[in-house]
């Protein structure tokens, strides 16, 4: 497997930053073994779904960021899942958390959002975990577009649990604006579900057009991920995590 770029800040103001989604299943599994799996990835950004709702949320997620080597930047129980963990690298310059509409019968959805700053570079950022259902969760997509669009950023990064693979409709609505980073750089793994016998790709990484992607997929141990076990990987959750790492131009 290929070396994945680690951080560092151009001499141009450039910043290569590394960003990994996650789902983390409520850190109802191993979280000694999840935490090892994101610290050795080495993240800049940690996009959580499923963080804790629920009894002492906060002290779970803070637990979880501390022996990650992170810091917690927003979401959780606000936005019923979605979370965004960070390294002490970037500067946070706001955040807000998003509730989605409710349909009746169906999880209560939310997107948990930032503007950060490497170096040079200014960055939206945005963490989601959609729908289970077909039509609302293409809905969702549209929805996470225009929340994108809102921001008042001109680079920005979305990623987390689709619940769905990439020719499906919700994908694709997001793949039409957004690029697709593994399909742009594919390393390490492609799926990403279930770890015990991974088959399908439902977690993914969105940039910008102005974002260059130097390399996008499951990290599974090897150059610049060696601490990632596949032991880890099967403790630590049912969902294996993507990586990227992409290099952000100076704003």
């Amino acid at each position: 497997m290929p070396l994945l770029p680690n951080s560092r800040t151009e001499p141009d103001g450039s910043a290569v930053i590394r960003v990994l989604s996650y789902n983390i299943r409520s850190m109802r599994d191993d979280t000694d073994a999840l935490a090892r799996v994101i610290r050795a990835c080495e993240p800049d950004l940690v996009l959580v779904q499923e963080a804790p709702r629920f009894f002492r949320w906060r002290k779970k997620l803070a637990r979880l960021a501390r022996e990650s080597g992170l810091v917690v930047v927003t979401g959780g129980a606000t936005t019923t899942g979605p979370a965004i963990l960070s390294s002490l690298r970037a500067s946070v310059e706001r955040t807000e958390d998003v509730l989605l509409p409710r349909t009746p019968g169906l999880h209560r959805r939310g997107f948990a959002t930032a503007v950060v700053r490497f170096a040079g570079t200014r960055l939206g950022v945005l963490s989601c975990h959609l729908s289970l259902q077909k039509d609302e969760r293409y809905d969702q997509a549209g929805m996470l577009l225009d929340r994108l669009a809102g921001m008042g950023v001109e680079h920005l990064i979305a990623g987390g649990d689709l619940n769905e693979r990439p020719d499906g409709p919700a994908f694709r609505r997001l793949a039409g604006t957004l690029t697709d980073c593994r399909a742009a750089a594919p390393w390490g793994g492609e799926h990403t579900w279930t770890p015990a016998d991974p088959y399908q790709r439902i977690d993914a990484i969105f940039a910008t057009q102005g974002i260059e992607v130097l390399g996008c997929g499951v990290p599974l141990g090897g150059p610049g991920v060696a601490g990632v076990t596949e032991t880890d990987l099967r403790a630590a959750t049912d969902h294996l995590p993507v990586l990227a790492a992409l290099r952000v131009p100076a704003s």
